[in-house]
């Protein structure tokens, strides 16, 4: 008997002496580090829609929405615009000009200063080429 008793007290003693039944708390297990997803980048811009919203807001102010040069800034121009409907413009006009029109305006082409550069789209030429469809589009 006195070995169970001597092997209850030390169990006794072990319990007694664990932090726990000291009244501290082990410490808690470290949580695991779940690293966050990396976010994604947004999307790259559609040059067709960014081509659009210039087209809309630069050209159709001279040039109009119909291609017959009548926008509201056309009025006080001399010469006046260049109409994107006339079919004998758009079969003697290269794109390569339209592009060089876009880019530095109606003095890169030999035409008037009236048409402003766009300096802005020298690092866009995917907006530059869907700014020249756009006026392709004006082709009878």
């Amino acid at each position: 008997m006195s070995r169970i008793c001597g092997l209850y007290g030390l169990v006794l003693v072990s319990i007694a002496t664990t932090p726990a039944c000291q009244g501290k708390a082990s410490p808690p297990e470290p949580a695991p580090t779940v690293a966050a997803a990396p976010e994604s980048p947004p999307p790259p811009p559609n040059p067709a829609h960014e081509a659009e919203a210039i087209f809309r807001q630069k050209c159709t102010v001279c040039h109009g929405t119909t291609g017959h040069a009548d926008g509201p800034g056309a009025a006080v121009l001399n010469p006046k615009p260049q109409v994107f409907v006339d079919a004998a413009w758009q079969t003697k006009v290269t794109d390569d000009e339209l592009t060089k029109a876009i880019l530095g305006g109606g003095v890169a082409v030999g035409r008037t200063p009236g048409m402003p550069a766009n300096p802005d789209l020298q690092t866009k030429p995917e907006v530059v080429a869907e700014l020249v469809k756009i006026v392709r589009k004006y082709k009878p």
